[in-house]
């Protein structure tokens, strides 16, 4: 047992803390707990004083891309019929996957159970194109015209294998929500090149259903909320709460903007909080976007033959083309990271008329963006990427027909494409196994494709850190490898 008092020596030696009681070490040891902990909010204080200014200051080498368009497909494209071309399976169409192809990898809960799982061949017609040679399907002859601009990757590989933690974890990094987005890591390493447009632009293809893509997609996380993206809405009011209330004028709002900044000046004189001037930042950025925004959305001065490149919906704002459209004017304009989503990709059974009819709503707007960047001379520095969250299954879930059938989540192995921005035009990296469950050659797991995208931009993966909760994360948080044959 343990006969030790209140007033026996703890430590001996000589140092002055051979003398300390258990109570006076205690105390000592608290008043240092303190100070790490003072330390550490100070820390942040200062971090987030500073926040107003990129935290790179400049790339860590020269860059390729200076913006980026992500054409996010949610809800998980088949690449098997899109893509990824395997003619075994329509020879073996309807027999049962062989175990020696699952190798007992888990199946959702959707197919888990079903007694039988049956082989699917693509109903669609598949043709090389480009000097790659590359396969695509009948079903994006649009995309077929443009495929040597294209860098396809067909071994993208998750460990997510449902919709909410595998859309999180391509577009933030993590299957957790909670972590900065994509586009919030750039616009806070490398800040912003307009002071009267957002870094972090969000549109959404409108009236679609499918999987719900909620704001944290898009948001900042941990970090600052400066640089959380902004989502532009079709309609007359394309941010919201940006007009004016009826009556108020825009110089009567710039002199109460005057007013609120020499208040919050004050303030912060007085607590030195970074808060405060991102606050500042903030209400700044509206005052300026009041005046940009409906210039930007604006398509009167496109030329027609511009506009119907897109094809016909690009008249109609909200649309997926028009969606595009506008993120060639943001990209032109200074916008660093354009992100757009069209959901509906989520094809548990009527598989040929759900992919047929997305494909039609996709394809010619997103080989129109391609080329209307490349004939304005910035493809070569703006970085397009095509891609969902995952892939789907060689088998059919549920019931199939002689005419319909449907696809589970396979997140063993998918396809992305890419276009402009330093990537290898006419290529594709990677390969799966002629069943198009297993990848054969050269994986890319999403910490690598963030890991290249943001190599793309100059940038460091393993140096691009923000310190939270007593650690340093970052995007690819805590691996990653950039993909080098893709690069040009």
């Amino acid at each position: 047992m343990n006969t030790t008092t209140a007033r026996e020596p703890l430590c001996t030696g000589g140092d002055p803390w051979h003398l300390m009681s258990r109570r006076e070490c205690l105390n000592r040891f608290a008043l240092g707990l303190g100070g790490i902990a003072l330390g550490e909010l100070m820390g942040g204080r200062a971090q987030a004083a500073t926040a107003d200014a990129p935290v790179l200051g400049r790339p860590h080498f020269a860059p390729k891309a200076k913006r980026i368009i992500y054409l996010f497909q949610s809800g998980g494209p088949s690449q098997l019929d899109l893509f990824d071309y395997k003619p075994v399976l329509n020879q073996r169409h309807g027999e049962q996957l062989p175990d020696a192809v699952r190798g007992g990898q888990r199946l959702t809960g959707m197919s888990g159970n079903q007694s039988s799982i049956p082989i699917a061949g693509s109903p669609f017609k598949f043709e090389r194109h480009g000097r790659s040679g590359a396969w695509v399907s009948d079903l994006l002859p649009h995309t077929a015209k443009i495929a040597d601009e294209l860098c396809f990757v067909r071994s993208m590989h998750t460990e997510s294998i449902n919709h909410g933690p595998g859309v999180t974890f391509m577009q933030t990094g993590s299957q957790i929500p909670g972590r900065p987005s994509f586009g919030a890591w750039l616009d806070y390493g490398l800040g912003s090149e307009r002071e009267n447009l957002p870094a972090f632009v969000v549109l959404i293809t409108k009236d679609k259903k499918g999987q719900p893509l909620m704001s944290h997609l898009w948001g900042s996380g941990f970090l600052p909320a400066k640089h959380q993206g902004v989502r532009f809405r079709s309609g007359p009011d394309p941010v919201l709460y940006l007009r004016n209330p009826e009556g108020v004028s825009p110089e009567n709002r710039r002199l109460a903007l005057d007013r609120l900044r020499e208040l919050h000046e004050a303030q912060f004189a007085g607590t030195p909080d970074g808060l405060i001037n991102a606050r500042i930042a903030n209400y700044e950025m509206a005052f300026k976007l009041q005046t940009s925004v409906p210039e930007v959305t604006d398509l009167k001065d496109e030329p027609a033959h511009i506009v119907d490149a897109y094809g016909p919906d690009a008249r109609t704002p909200g649309s997926f083309a028009a969606n595009c459209l506008l993120a060639r004017r943001l990209a032109e304009r200074g916008v660093r990271f354009i992100q757009l989503y069209h959901q509906d990709w989520d094809h548990h059974g009527g598989l040929p008329g759900g992919i047929k009819r997305e494909c039609g709503q996709t394809d010619r707007a997103s080989a129109a963006l391609v080329a209307d960047l490349k004939q304005r001379g910035l493809l070569d520095d703006t970085l397009v990427v095509w891609g969902g969250e995952f892939g789907r299954t060689n088998y059919c879930q549920g019931l199939m027909t002689a005419n319909n059938f449907g696809r589970d989540h396979h997140p063993r192995c998918f396809t992305i494409w890419m276009a402009g921005g330093g990537v290898k035009p006419g290529y594709v990296h990677g390969e799966t196994d002629e069943f198009g469950y297993n990848i054969a050659r050269d994986p890319v797991h999403i910490h690598d494709l963030h890991a290249t995208i943001l190599h793309l931009f100059g940038v460091d993966h393993e140096r691009l850190t923000y310190k939270f909760q007593g650690r340093r994360y970052r995007l690819t948080d805590v691996h990653g490898h950039v993909v080098k044959p893709i690069l040009a």
